[in-house]
């Protein structure tokens, strides 16, 4: 993946999530766990972290705690009960 200056933190920030928790993203599968990183403001690149599935709710809480304990600003957006997205910016 090419990553711009502005990206690059975010998008170490990105790998470590999805290596720490890499039993939740199947490259054949559905993904409980999906990574995006939205880069339409470029200065403040948001990482996405969309979880979905029946531990979510769980899972959202582990994640959340990952991201900040990496330094990361959090905020959620949840779309119903098994739908919630994580988006993490960092400073």
């Amino acid at each position: 993946m090419t990553r711009s200056p502005s990206d690059h933190s975010l998008a170490d920030l990105a790998d470590l999530v999805a290596e720490q928790f890499s039993d939740y993203r199947h490259s054949e599968e559905f993904n409980e766990l999906s990574l995006v990183i939205d880069n339409s403001d470029r200065e403040h690149p948001t990482l996405i972290v969309h979880i979905d599935g029946q531990q979510s709710a769980n899972l959202t809480e582990r994640v959340d705690a990952f991201l900040r304990d990496h330094g990361a600003r959090t905020e959620r957006e949840r779309h119903d009960d098994t739908d919630i997205r994580i988006l993490a910016t960092l400073e």
